[in-house]
């Protein structure tokens, strides 16, 4: 097992998840990076004593270099500072940054020749080929955090070495509005989007949940880590949340990661990947679990299912500008400056106007990733 690692986004729900991991399993930590949380942020280096911590927000950097004056750690801002987390000395580096804002860093990571246990999605979704391209030729690994990837990725590992994989099933939740239609979407409330049935995460991820934005963002990410068709991804509603997500293999066998759902598991996997050790998640109560659930997912009345499914289908950038809009729009919601439902009408839109090509280099997912923001801000 590694002996120490990194954390991008350490105050977020997934970071502080991480470290709770770290925690248990002793290892030790050499930066931590937070966007403007520096009351959580000092309590950890305090704690982990990295020698780095980098606050994107660079007057609440001010603030933390004043507070933490007393120990060793050495405070950066900025995207400056992230790319310098990125190729500090740790073993693994933990991106758990919500947003675009996380592919430089982990494309500058990769080419430091470090693995990476990623939970930011959107890295995948917008710079896939140039990720993809970038593990290849640093021959690292890119080990999933995710519950859904993560399940995949376990079960493949019981797969022979040619696979024959048929078809994913990604499992989903179906969130806190399963079932309901458009009329009844209206006048949904920030507060009632933020009531995930089962799993405690951060608000963009929450609202992302809410439109089934976030199973979009996953059939892509998929297609990219598995080399798989997105025709060949199926996307099943399981309620419960107890199997993670499913492999079918071309005799039509199927296997199936079970668990709670509780993130620590796929984030310890990803830490200790190949090993396993004793985790913070409690055993399944077999006596108690009285059903598991499957449905269909409804990509008609949440639009952003949908959208994902054609940017990929289109390929090149477009998957870039599906998430780029909907950052926008996922913020415009929580601002309550738009309904629920315009967050899909928004990402639908989106995708089918604006025209982008490939991606040769990062500055073009970045030029992708802009004009989707401004048609968005545009459109409202």
């Amino acid at each position: 097992m590694i002996s120490n690692l990194s954390v991008l986004g350490s105050t977020g729900s997934i970071g502080t998840q991480t470290l709770e991991v770290v925690r248990k399993l002793g290892l030790g930590v050499t930066s931590l990076s937070a966007y403007s949380s520096i009351d959580l942020l000092e309590e950890q280096i305090r704690e982990f004593k990295p020698a780095i911590a980098v606050v994107y927000d660079e007057a609440k950097a001010k603030e933390l270099r004043l507070s933490v004056s007393d120990t060793s750690t050495k405070v950066l801002t900025g995207m400056d500072g992230l790319l310098e987390l990125s190729r500090d000395n740790s073993e693994l580096l933990v991106n758990a940054i919500v947003g675009m804002v996380g592919l430089a860093p982990t494309l500058e990571a990769i080419n430091a020749k470090k693995d990476i246990a990623f939970a930011n999605k959107e890295t995948l979704v917008a710079g896939g080929e140039l990720v993809m391209n970038a593990v290849k030729e640093n021959g690292v690994k890119l080990l999933p955090v995710d519950s859904e990837h993560s399940a995949i990725f376990q079960c493949l590992q019981a797969a022979p070495p040619s696979k024959k994989l048929k078809k994913i099933l990604l499992t989903a939740s179906g969130g806190p509005f399963f079932g309901k239609t458009a009329d009844e979407l209206r006048d949904v409330t920030v507060e009632q989007a933020l009531n995930h049935p089962n799993w405690d995460m951060g608000a963009k991820i929450t609202i992302d949940s809410a439109t089934m934005m976030n199973k979009g963002l996953e059939i892509i990410e998929a297609a990219w880590l598995f080399d798989t068709d997105p025709d060949d991804i199926e996307v099943v509603v399981h309620r419960e949340s107890i199997i993670h997500s499913m492999v079918e293999f071309t005799d039509n066998s199927i296997l199936a990661q079970l668990g709670m759902p509780d993130m620590r598991i796929p984030i310890q996997y990803a830490i200790t990947y190949p090993e396993r050790y004793p985790s913070l998640v409690p055993e399944i109560d077999w006596k108690t679990l009285s059903k598991m659930t499957f449905y269909s997912a409804d990509d008609v009345t949440f639009k952003c299912l949908a959208a994902c499914k054609r940017a990929m289908k289109k390929g090149g950038l477009y998957p870039a500008v599906a998430n780029g809009a909907n950052e926008v729009a996922n913020k415009l919601f929580r601002e309550r400056k738009i309904s629920f439902l315009d967050i899909g009408e928004l990402v639908s839109l989106a995708v089918d106007n604006i025209n982008v090509t490939a991606a040769a280099c990062l500055d073009d997912v970045l030029k992708a990733d802009k004009a989707a923001r401004e048609y968005v801000l545009s459109h409202i």
